[in-house]
């Protein structure tokens, strides 16, 4: 019998949902763009099984995949987990084997040494496969239409970093997936690894190369001539994990770097720039004029993360925690390992920020990202395991300064927005967001389509499920043109 923990990380908004299904032309309010056809996949973590310890983290649950099917003004909806092995071990099993997050320490000695990955952070497709994407193992590769799992991947046998991460990005011009590997060499290594992926899924480039210390390397960002690698210390050591505690823990002592590798270069042309202590997770865009790199990411004066603490102790301090968008502008050229520009780009704090991602690596004008405004009502139950609560849209644009929120109610929590284009050819910015809206109240779920440049109006649009997803992370949208067999499947799901 399932018996889930009381606990944070498995109660109120982030109760487990453990759904598999299909509807087929979801209730709708409002208009969906008829000219919107293609597919939104997202992910959430959702345990399969109660957890083999009850603190155990919501991070580590079984990636469940949502997809939501855009054609002709009508949108289906289906959801499947991601067979990893670590899924079909514990299914076989009847119960969960793997233990805490990121320490094998604790799994049941009939799965030591197998792939720990959950595949839960990111769902992305490149060249007509969906990446199932936890940052941890190697990239999962599932059908986008059926959500059928066919297994990981190493790239043709190319590949040899044990993992790969959940923030590829797609250069606009190749049609490459450039990535990255942190941990490259196994658990707690600070070995890393620059790839590039051709659309017909082929590794084109490979590059090794170390990191300063051990981190979490959640996300990077890619210009036209650089990949830009931001360390921060949310840290871990074996003896940590020996000791049974979190994984990370963040460390107010160590410096952040922000590494500059030229794509067309070898790790001796990597250089390293120094800040003083920070944090900051995910990056809205990169992208370089000449030999000055510009970078943008929420930062905040402190640790963000309370479930990995402070590794001296310290407490959780909520006003340090809030994140603002800013620009750091180093150059590449420079003598000195100064940054040479750090700039607080908005007064929305948020975070999970997106681009047109057609404007990936160069210089963007519009964003979008989810805001918290802690001093407006809330009528749910807790809020996500940071303690933040992600009650607006926002919209940037970063060359008149304009910016604007839509409130999504005391009710209702939002998730990652991101921008689809009204067509492959619209200007920048030109095109509808989509966001997954969560009432917490009446515990439903709805799919959000905003005008992108008038996000304040409210949704146009709202595709109704009659349950509520649990509080994901990152997802993605894919025109129908670039879906293998999309027109062999229209007659039903």
């Amino acid at each position: 019998m399932a018996h889930f923990p009381n606990t944070l990380a498995f109660s109120g908004i982030l109760k487990p949902l453990r759904f598999e299904g299909d509807i087929l032309d979801m209730e709708l309010e409002g208009v969906i763009p008829p000219e919107l056809n293609g597919t939104f996949h997202r992910v959430h973590p959702d345990q399969q099984f109660a957890p083999k310890f009850d603190n155990d983290q919501f991070f580590n649950g079984d990636g469940l995949i949502a997809q939501f099917r855009f054609r002709g003004g009508k949108v289906d909806f289906k959801q499947r987990y991601a067979q990893t092995d670590k899924f079909k071990l514990e299914r076989a099993a009847g119960r969960a084997l793997f233990g805490a997050y990121r320490n094998p320490a604790t799994d049941d000695p009939s799965v030591q040494g197998r792939i720990r990955g959950t595949a839960n952070t990111n769902a992305y497709v490149h060249g007509g496969k969906l990446l199932a994407l936890k940052e941890d193992s190697p990239a999962l590769v599932m059908d986008p239409l059926t959500l059928a799992t066919h297994g990981y991947t190493d790239w043709g046998g190319t590949c040899h970093s044990q993992t790969f991460t959940a923030h590829p990005k797609t250069d606009p011009v190749t049609g490459n997936l450039v990535a990255f590997s942190y941990a490259s060499k196994g658990l707690l290594t600070r070995d890393c690894t620059y790839m590039e992926i051709s659309p017909a899924g082929k590794l084109v480039r490979e590059v090794w190369f170390e990191a300063p210390y051990y981190c979490m390397m959640h996300d990077f960002g890619v210009t036209e001539d650089y990949a830009v690698f931001h360390i921060v210390p949310s840290t871990s050591t074996w003896d940590r994990l020996r000791a049974g505690l979190p994984h990370f823990g963040f460390d107010t002592k160590l410096p952040v770097y922000l590494g500059l590798l030229p794509r067309q270069g070898d790790a001796k042309d990597m250089k390293w720039f120094k800040h003083p202590n920070l944090f900051c997770s995910h990056v809205m865009n990169a992208f370089n004029d000449g030999s000055k790199v510009y970078f943008d990411t929420p930062v905040a004066r402190n640790n963000m993360f309370p479930f990995f603490p402070d590794i001296d102790g310290a407490p959780y301090k909520p006003e340090e925690a809030k994140s603002y968008m800013t620009r750091w502008t180093v150059d590449y050229n420079s003598r000195g390992e100064d940054f040479e520009k750090v700039e607080k780009l908005t007064s929305l704090m948020g975070e999970f920020p997106r681009i047109d991602d057609r404007y990936a690596t160069r210089n963007h004008r519009y964003g979008w990202l989810l805001v918290m405004d802690p001093t407006l009502p809330f009528n749910g139950p807790g809020a996500r395991a940071s303690g933040l609560r992600m009650n607006h849209l926002g919209f940037m644009d970063l060359h008149t300064g304009r910016q604007s929120t839509w409130f999504c109610g005391p009710d209702c929590l939002i998730q990652e927005p991101c921008f689809v284009p009204r067509s492959k050819q619209a200007p920048e910015g030109a095109g509808y967001v989509v966001a997954l809206i969560d009432n917490v109240v009446l515990n439903y779920s709805e799919l959000g389509v905003f005008d992108a440049q008038a996000i304040e109006n409210g949704p146009i649009g709202r595709a109704k499920l009659p349950f509520r997803l649990r509080q994901g992370l990152h997802g993605n949208w894919t025109d129908a043109s670039d879906l293998p067999g999309w027109q062999q499947s229209l007659g039903g799901l």
